[in-house]
């Protein structure tokens, strides 16, 4: 099932296409035969599937040669301008999960909390999202149900490319919430707004949400019934994931709590067909596409789908030659490790209680008081490209491993939470079985159970940092715990000094890339 994904993906990377619109005249065929317009190319069914995998293929890779060459972003360094490598920066390294030692360009600023409007890995995340929202607009645009009347598909082609639509609706919707949840009040374009170049208006935060919302309570009834899709394609079951993300972190975007739907959603989730994984390690290795609970992969391949983003960087960059990464599947680049304040949150880091607890510490220190120098601060040995049966991955320098963007645990840790904040539909004893779930995975038997008066939100928040750590889960967590910027709750490097400070307020927020605030006329800046 993973193969046949990746060879739809590498199917419409391979073509060359060339698209070209005339504001007033779009489907003017064109004198050039070489000139592909949308009057041309969606003739043909086909096409709509290839541009549902370059949407599916944007979260994982960079542009249409393989790691480098002919990026989708431009003005920035292409492996950086990755989804989820720009994601995971901006969710993990701007907290207590990790520290980089290299000092690529933006890299700096945002592990240390002092970006500004002109970082470039702001703008590689910012571009990319929109990069995936123009896709899926213009697939969105093509797949009416009136232009796919006037081309004469069948019934079956039809309800196909209905399926493919609701998907890209899916996936807007997806990097739509990334925009609120690091932006907050964004650009807003949709398919009903025109083809070409024009100044997008920017919609508020509370918009913003009620679209999304709106969107995804739509789509819960049309998409796929949850584990009957094709492996790494979405189905109700991450509609149902994103609504309850939407509606937990309420307070921080429209400063309305909305708990009771978070119960709602994410039970929903957990009562569905997925299950836990038995093995959290299964979870991040080379076949983890055979773990049971990722409710939305990305899906990676270190033979056709090469990229130096994704689980390539968090991994590899994890790994240094000490560490015998070769046996592993993994060519080291010694740039990534663990601060302090993550370590600490296990009572046990060496992994024989909590198995989460992942740690090379051999020539290690704990502390990371040098940022320079990747001995200082314990390695992460969380993803490993070989299989559960100790097979190496297929190359040690792209790595195998499926990004898990969304899984059953999220869901368990979600219920948790917003009953305790009081949401409605769900009792504590229902909220500490799901705690406790997770933890008798993490320990392999009961003993790391907790009780009821341990199950506070403190402890949650610390049980997230445990269980999602590298995950690119962590700044959205603090912001909204109300400890991202908070001078009670410091990490080494917060705020650009060793031990740690307090950061304006504004800083929960990313700011609009300068040069889009320079481009755009109608845009204020918001994060800054």
């Amino acid at each position: 099932m993973k193969t046949l994904n990746i060879l739809i993906f590498v199917l419409f990377l391979s073509g060359t296409l060339a698209f070209t619109s005339c504001l007033k005249d779009l489907d003017t065929i064109p004198l050039d035969e070489n000139v592909v317009t949308s009057a041309t190319f969606y003739n043909d069914p086909a096409s709509y599937e290839m541009v549902l995998a370059k949407l599916y293929g944007g979260l994982a890779l960079t542009g249409q040669v393989g790691p480098d060459g002919d990026p989708d972003v431009m003005g920035v360094d292409e492996g950086a301008s990755n989804y989820i490598r720009a994601l995971w920066y901006m969710q993990d390294i701007t907290t207590e999960m990790a520290l980089w030692v290299w000092n690529d360009p933006g890299i700096p600023e945002m592990q240390t909390n002092t970006w500004t409007p002109s970082n470039e890995v702001n703008l590689g995340m910012y571009s990319r999202i929109y990069h995936q929202i123009t896709l899926a607009n213009e697939l969105i645009r093509e797949s009416t149900p009136e232009k796919l009347k006037d081309r004469g598909f069948s019934e079956n082609v039809k309800s196909d490319i209905a399926l493919f639509r609701a998907e890209a609706r899916l996936l807007r919707a997806l990097s739509y919430y990334h925009a609120l949840d690091l932006y907050g009040s964004v650009p807003f374009v949709t398919e009903a707004d025109p083809v070409g170049a024009f100044l997008p208006e920017q919609i508020s935060k509370a918009d913003l949400f009620d679209y999304i919302e709106a969107e995804l309570l739509d789509l819960e009834n049309i998409l796929m019934e949850p584990l009957t899709n094709v492996y790494g394609r979405i189905d109700r079951a991450a509609a149902w994931m994103l609504l309850a993300r939407l509606y937990l972190n309420a307070e921080v975007y429209i400063g309305s709590p909305r708990y009771t739907e978070t119960v709602t959603y994410s039970r929903m989730v957990m009562e569905s067909a997925y299950e836990l994984e038995p093995e959290y390690q299964n979870l991040f290795l080379a076949d983890n596409y055979l773990a049971k609970g990722i409710i939305f992969p990305v899906v990676a391949d270190g033979m056709n789908a090469k990229t130096w983003g994704g689980v390539t960087m968090i991994c590899c960059s994890s790994w240094s030659s000490d560490m015998n990464a070769a046996d592993y599947g993994i060519d080291p680049w010694g740039g990534n490790r663990a601060r302090s304040e993550l370590v600490g949150k296990f009572e046990d880091y060496t992994g024989i209680t909590d198995k989460r607890a992942m740690f090379y510490t051999e020539g290690r220190t704990k502390t990371t008081d040098d940022i320079a120098e990747f001995t200082n601060g314990y390695s992460v040995m969380k993803y490993k490209n070989i299989t559960r049966y100790g097979q190496l991955g297929s190359n040690n320098f792209h790595m195998d491993i499926d990004f898990p963007l969304m899984r059953l645990a999220d869901a368990y840790l979600m219920f948790a939470e917003a009953i305790l904040r009081g949401g409605a539909g769900g009792s504590q004893a229902e909220a500490l079985d799901a705690v406790n779930a997770i933890r008798d995975r993490a320990y392999g038997d009961e003993s790391g159970r907790i009780t009821a008066s341990d199950l506070t939100l403190e402890f949650i928040l610390d049980e997230r940092a445990r269980e999602f750590y590298w995950e690119a889960y962590r700044r959205t967590d603090l912001v909204r715990f109300g400890k991202f910027t908070s001078s009670d709750y410091l990490w080494e490097w917060k705020g650009g000094v060793y031990e740690g400070r307090g950061l304006a307020e504004h800083y929960n927020w990313f700011p609009i890339p300068a040069s889009d605030i320079a481009a755009n006329p109608n845009l204020q800046q918001t994060g800054y």
